[in-house]
């Protein structure tokens, strides 16, 4: 095993251990504070992916979070007599089939139109989750609460299973993330993200490359999905708007897409942000979006970017 898997294992085992020990602190808003940014925190990496390291930035990446991940999943277990695993399975194979889809249309286009592209595939998917009342509940979601039966020893109707579940799986998530950056492939996109006329040239097949990390986005991402669906025991349209792809954007410029943790670190910040904000005022989405420019303009890269390069000696910045 390579020395740099073993240290990511390490800090693997020791992030799990601080997270799980966090209820200890007896503060149950806290743990919920925790699972909402495990969801989001999701969400954002899995966005980065295609924006901080293959150069595709995507305005719709919500519809895998929420029309991928969090809409399947809930339906399955509202409707189908299936454990919790198998719907998890189902869940991602459905989310990575219409990435799959919606990629081979998108892909083929670049920069801006590949931006807009993706959003109004969001959009489509957004409108058929508001029109198709029977079947989704409309623009009141799915209602009714969502089926956790037991398995493996596991009950996710106690907070406590929930909450250690959760944050396991956001930690082999965070993991597996890593292992790929970190891959020759992880080094294709980046090479792609600086020049695909000169990946091309190398032999590198570039379309093919971008898809795949399109799918593989839109895995993590429906993940994402599923542990919200999990934790609020409904899905609902918002999961699946624009505005939540725009956040998700945000936490990526807040936290900075260049550090592995910058979208988690800015998925954090945005929440504590928006629960701040939303305490002592009213008008928080003007508050909280000044807010945001003053960070973004003040250090004009994400937190851990500056953070990161000021910590650098001076020859190597």
């Amino acid at each position: 095993m390579a020395p740099g898997t073993r240290r990511d294992l390490a800090f693997a085992a020791i992030g799990l251990l601080l997270l799980l020990c966090v209820p200890l602190i007896g503060s149950k808003s806290l743990d919920d504070f925790v699972i909402y940014v495990i969801a989001y925190g999701l969400l954002a990496m899995s966005l980065n992916l295609l924006v901080g390291y293959t150069g595709l930035t995507s305005f719709g990446h919500a519809m895998f979070f929420g029309a991928g991940g969090a809409y399947p999943f809930g339906l399955m277990m509202q409707n189908l007599e299936i454990g919790i695993p198998a719907a998890f399975v189902l869940t991602i194979l459905f989310a990575m089939t219409l990435a799959l889809v919606i990629g081979a249309i998108c892909i083929r286009l670049t920069e801006i139109y590949f931006a807009f592209l993706t959003l109004a595939f969001q959009m489509l998917i957004y409108s058929i989750i508001i029109s198709w009342v029977s079947f989704t509940g409309g623009d009141q979601g799915l209602m009714g609460g969502i089926p956790k039966p037991p398995f493996l020893g596991i009950d996710l109707g106690k907070s406590g299973h929930l909450y250690a579940f959760c944050c396991a799986l956001f930690v082999v998530c965070l993991l597996l993330m890593r292992v790929l950056v970190q891959s020759p492939f992880g080094y294709t996109l980046r090479l792609i993200r600086d020049n695909a006329h000169r990946a091309g040239f190398l032999g590198v097949d570039v379309f093919r490359v971008k898809l795949t990390c399109f799918v593989i986005a839109a895995a993590f991402g429906a993940v994402g999905g599923i542990v919200l669906t999990l934790f609020v025991s409904g899905a609902y349209p918002n999961f699946a708007y624009w505005t939540m792809s725009g956040e998700a954007i945000f936490m990526i410029m807040l936290g900075g897409m260049n550090v592995f943790l910058g979208p988690v670190v800015g998925a954090a910040i945005l929440h504590l942000l928006n629960d701040l904000v939303t305490h002592y005022t009213k008008h928080y989405g003007l508050f909280l979006g000044s807010l945001i420019l003053l960070i973004v303009l003040g250090f004009r890269r994400g937190l851990l970017d500056f953070a990161l390069e000021k910590l650098q000696p001076r020859g190597k910045r």
